[in-house]
């Protein structure tokens, strides 16, 4: 085909909008250029927007606003290692200034700013374990330690006033990813309260009041085995619960109402999103009324909990940030008239993709799974097709804009993205599935959504191909060592391709995430991580594989990656690796577009010399 498939990565498009803590109606509006995020501050109550040009280092995709406004709070990293220091940089020209110059380099887990003081709180993770610290923002104060922990500690939150600070903890479960919420006073880090359903149900922070003096936090149970929204009271010891036993699925708070009466909430079932108000004071939940898409996207393990959000805006508006497979994201909003960001930064131009179809199929154990599909345009009968495969594992696949997908119809191949077990949103038992045997049941699901393709006469049985980021790149070259038959390629972005020497190598967030996921280190099980190793199967290796890596990466770090390209080369398996200088993250439309173009002409290549081989 001819067609411009470029146009779908070089539109321009925001990642997220991030709605500032501070008086007033700020937000940070993370953009994607060419070479990376970009960040624009968009000010509702005057309807301006600034691009923040001065802002080029640090992380900007997690980047927030300080209280006033007037500065930005980043990690900075070297070249998207992940690891590094916090910075506030002003906004009227300033230079930047590390905010924890005496503390080691640390991973960021969290960083939450009051809304009432000068004053933030940042989750780190470093070699000596998992800490909450208390910043002052106007360098009035230097950090000061909340919590100290050996075990899993994120996502750190804090009070309006900065009087309390709270962060997801697992002291009382430790080795397992179940958290509980730990209160601290900021005044003297003496404990005040933890809100734990026990050891099989977790508990996670969403957001304190916004309300100045009002101590009560927004947090996610699971007692009923599915997310629910809690509104808990520290200090009081009380809790209100939003159990919705009509309700199916996950039911994920996202954010409070300025006056604290109300929260808002996702429900999602099956995949599909629907956004719901719950008021507090009678209990009622509506639903209201918006188009088909989706409306938020975890980011359980990152420095928020969420890529990006719906949230309230000033008074009775809510701001959906709202995508589709074939739609970027655009602000709809609820509650009256507001001054929106303007086509400049969310252009509706009509790109004309395709979108994705929500199918239910079964694992081999009869475990339902959810599957987007979707076929090219106008091309009968079984193409080829790529299975994309999402990182985490405890993230999922929504309904959002995809240029890579929209890329592979364009050219004529069919699309499908799963949500294997070990993904959010469809429940605690659904999460965990897949430990601690890592791989096992991943794969099953794999091979279901395959055969359920080829069965529905999408995929061409000898031409579908497995592709996937991270925990997405380890299961497609697990999926052609231990399943050799069934792919005719694997694109593996930044994979773990040997957890036992990726262990080592790993920053000190992954390797407490992999502990936890795989319920053993190393030395206490070696054949649990030599059996979910894709380098255990280089031998079976009948598929060609490419590989695309960071040199930076301290997820997948590029030593094990070498040592299964080694081993692969070694059995004769066909491997190509491209590395790029950066960590584990793409960055920028740039390379976004030349990363899928690598990919149409190893597809299209693989396809061909199948095809020429069957004609002799």
């Amino acid at each position: 085909m001819t067609r411009n498939w470029q146009r779908f990565f070089t539109a321009e498009r925001p990642r997220a909008v991030r709605r500032g803590r501070g008086p007033g109606d700020r937000s940070l509006i993370v953009v994607e250029s060419d070479e990376g995020p970009r960040l624009t501050l968009w000010d509702a109550e005057r309807g301006t927007v600034r691009p923040l040009s001065e802002l080029t280092s640090g992380d900007l995709a997690q980047a927030v606003l300080t209280s006033d406004g007037g500065q930005v709070l980043s990690l900075h990293d070297d070249n998207g290692s992940e690891v590094g220091h916090v910075h506030a940089t002003r906004l009227d020209g300033g230079a930047s200034r590390d905010l924890t110059p005496d503390l080691p380099p640390y991973t960021l887990r969290g960083m939450d700013v009051a809304a009432r003081a000068d004053r933030a709180v940042i989750t780190c993770a470093a070699e000596d374990g998992f800490s909450l610290w208390l910043l002052s923002t106007d360098g009035s104060a230097a950090p000061e330690p909340l919590l100290r922990s050996t075990n899993e500690a994120w996502n750190g939150l804090i009070s309006a006033d900065a009087g309390l600070a709270c962060v997801d903890t697992t002291d009382h479960n430790p080795g397992v990813r179940r958290f509980a919420v730990t209160v601290v006073d900021t005044a003297t880090g003496a404990a005040v309260g933890c809100l734990s359903d026990g050891p099989e149900a977790p508990v996670r922070g969403v957001r304190f009041s916004p309300v100045a003096g009002d101590d009560r936090i927004l947090v996610a149970t699971e007692r009923t085995g599915f997310a629910r929204p809690c509104v808990w009271h520290p200090t009081r010891g009380t809790r209100i619960d939003f159990d919705a036993p009509h309700v199916r699925g996950d039911l994920v708070p996202l954010d409070w109402s300025e006056d604290a009466t109300r929260v808002l909430a996702v429900h999602v079932d099956g995949g599909i999103h629907r956004v719901m108000e719950a008021d507090l004071e009678s209990g009622e939940l509506r639903l209201l009324d918006h188009p088909p898409g989706a409306y938020f996207e975890p980011d359980v393990a990152d420095t928020h909990c969420h890529q990006w959000a719906s949230h309230y805006g000033p008074g009775d508006t809510v701001r959906l940030l709202h995508q589709r497979f074939d739609s970027p994201l655009r602000v709809l909003h609820t509650g009256g008239p507001e001054n929106l960001p303007g086509p400049e930064l969310f252009p509706q131009q009509d790109l004309d993709g395709v979108r994705c179809r929500s199918s239910t199929i079964r694992s081999a154990d009869g475990t339902s799974l959810q599957l987007w599909w979707a076929r090219p345009r106008e091309v009968a009968g079984p193409v080829p097709l790529v299975l994309q495969l999402h990182g985490g594992p405890n993230l999922v696949t929504v309904d959002s804009y995809d240029p890579s997908a929209q890329a592979w119809l364009d050219n004529g191949v069919a699309y499908a993205s799963l949500n294997y077990r070990g993904s959010v949103t469809f429940g605690r038992r659904f999460r965990e599935g897949f430990m601690p045997a890592i791989g096992d049941r991943e794969l099953e699901d794999i091979e279901a959504a395959v055969r359920w393709l080829v069965a529905e006469g999408v995929a061409d049985p000898g031409k579908v191909f497995v592709t996937g980021a991270s925990y997405g790149g380890f299961l497609s070259l697990l999926a052609v060592g231990r399943l050799p038959r069934l792919f005719a390629g694997a694109l593996a972005h930044v994979p773990m391709a040997d957890w036992l020497a990726g262990y080592e190598d790993m920053n000190p967030a992954l390797r407490a995430a992999c502990a936890s996921f795989f319920g053993a280190r190393p030395e206490d099980d070696v054949e649990r991580f030599v059996r979910a190793s894709p380098i255990t199967y280089v031998a079976d290796v009948v598929a060609p594989v490419w590989i695309n890596q960071g040199t930076h990466d301290t997820r997948t770090a590029p030593h094990q990656v070498r040592r299964y390209v080694e081993a692969l080369r070694a059995a004769g398996g066909k491997v190509v690796v491209d590395w790029y200088s950066g960590g584990h993250e793409t960055s920028g439309r740039a390379k976004a577009l030349s990363e899928q173009s690598r990919m149409l002409g190893l597809v299209h290549a693989q396809v061909s010399s199948d095809s020429d081989s069957n004609v002799k």
